[in-house]
C-alpha cells in the first residue's frame, strides 16, 4: 500500500483511474520486484502505463537472471488486462529491444509515445525520455559507465543500510544524496526536464509524463506540467491519476485506497497511428521468453 506526500482525507476517498510506473529494471539485482508486485496487487486501475525500463536488457545481456517473482509480475499485469485494465508500454533505453515487437504485443499496446487524456480533459504526452538524454544519444559509452557507477552506489548503499538497521537507525539514500550535491548532475536533470517540457509543447500537450532519470517529481515548467514517475530501484514511486484527473506522486509503504470498480475505456491515442497486429500466442511470459532469450539479446 502507498500514499502520496500530500495525502488528505479527500484524496483517500477518490479512486485511482490511471497508474504510471517506470524503471523497475527487472534483471538488475537492485530491482525492488517484491515491492512492485505488492503495489500491483493492491490496485486495479482503468489504465496502466509502463513508461520504459520495466526490463533491464543491459543486465540480462551480461547475466541471465529471471527469478519466479518476475513471472508473477507479468502474470499480474496480464490478470489486470483480463479484468479490464488497458495496458500501455513505451520502451526505454534498457528495454529498447521491445520496439521489435511491433505496435501490439498480445494485450499490450506498444509505442515510443502515447497521448493520455486525463479525466479533467488535459492531454499528457507519455514517453520514457531517454531520447532527450544527451549522453544516451550522443555518447552511449558514458551512459553505460554511469549505469555501472550507479550500480556501485546502490551496492554500497545496501551494505551501509544493513549496518544502519543493525544499529537501529533509519535508512539513507546515498545515490539520491550524491545527485542533490553534484552540480553537474543537477544541471543535467534541469536540462532534461526543460527539453521534455519543450517536446510536450511541440506536441500540443498540456503536460508530459516520463521516467529515465530516477527522480520522481511534478513541476510546472513554463506552463507545462512535467511529471516524472521515479523508479523501483531506489524510490519505489509511481504517478497516479485520480478519478477527478488530479495527478500525484506516491511512494511504497504508504496508504492509498484501491480502486473498487474500474470502467475501462479507450483513453490514449498513439502518436503516428498505425494498425494493430494482434499476436495470438498463449501467455505473456512465453512470448517474452521467445523474444528476450539472452542469446538473442546478445546478437542485437
Amino acid at each position: 500500500m502507498i500514499v502520496s506526500q500530500n495525502q488528505s482525507a479527500a484524496t483517500v476517498s477518490r479512486s485511482i483511474r490511471t497508474i504510471f510506473v517506470s524503471d523497475v529494471h527487472l534483471g538488475c539485482m537492485h530491482s525492488r520486484a517484491e515491492e512492485f508486485l505488492e503495489f500491483l496487487n493492491s490496485h486495479h486501475p482503468e489504465s496502466l502505463y509502463l513508461v520504459g525500463d520495466l526490463i533491464d536488457g543491459w543486465k540480462l545481456r551480461k547475466k541471465w537472471r529471471w527469478p519466479q517473482i518476475y513471472n508473477e509480475i507479468f502474470d499480474r499485469v496480464e490478470e489486470l488486462s483480463r479484468k479490464g485494465t488497458e495496458v500501455f508500454y513505451t520502451p526505454g533505453n534498457h528495454d529498447n529491444f521491445l520496439r521489435d515487437f511491433g505496435k501490439r504485443f498480445g494485450f499490450v499496446s506498444l509505442s515510443d509515445e502515447f497521448v493520455h487524456l486525463t479525466a479533467d480533459g488535459r492531454r499528457f504526452l507519455i514517453i520514457h525520455g531517454d531520447q532527450f538524454d544527451k549522453f544516451e544519444t550522443g555518447a552511449q559509452w558514458l551512459s553505460v559507465l554511469a549505469s555501472f557507477a550507479y550500480d556501485m552506489l546502490l551496492t554500497v548503499n545496501t551494505l551501509f543500510n544493513r549496518l544502519m538497521r543493525r544499529q537501529g537507525q533509519t535508512k539513507f539514500a546515498l545515490s539520491s544524496a550524491v545527485k542533490s550535491q553534484v552540480k553537474h548532475l543537477m544541471r543535467f536533470i534541469s536540462d532534461y526536464e526543460q527539453k521534455l517540457a519543450d517536446h510536450a509543447r511541440l506536441k500540443r500537450c498540456e503536460g508530459i509524463i516520463c521516467g529515465h532519470i530516477h527522480a520522481p517529481n511534478i513541476l510546472d515548467i513554463g506552463g507545462i506540467n512535467y511529471c516524472n514517475t521515479g523508479d523501483w530501484v531506489e524510490h519505489c514511486s509511481a504517478l497516479i491519476e485520480y478519478s477527478d484527473g488530479e495527478l500525484e506522486i506516491v511512494f511504497f509503504d504508504q496508504e492509498i485506497e484501491p480502486v473498487q470498480k474500474p470502467v475501462p475505456q479507450a483513453r490514449s491515442e498513439r502518436i503516428r497511428q498505425e494498425p494493430f497486429v494482434d499476436a495470438e500466442v498463449p501467455g505473456l511470459i512465453s512470448r517474452f521468453w521467445k523474444k528476450c532469450h539472452p542469446l538473442k539479446l546478445i546478437r542485437r
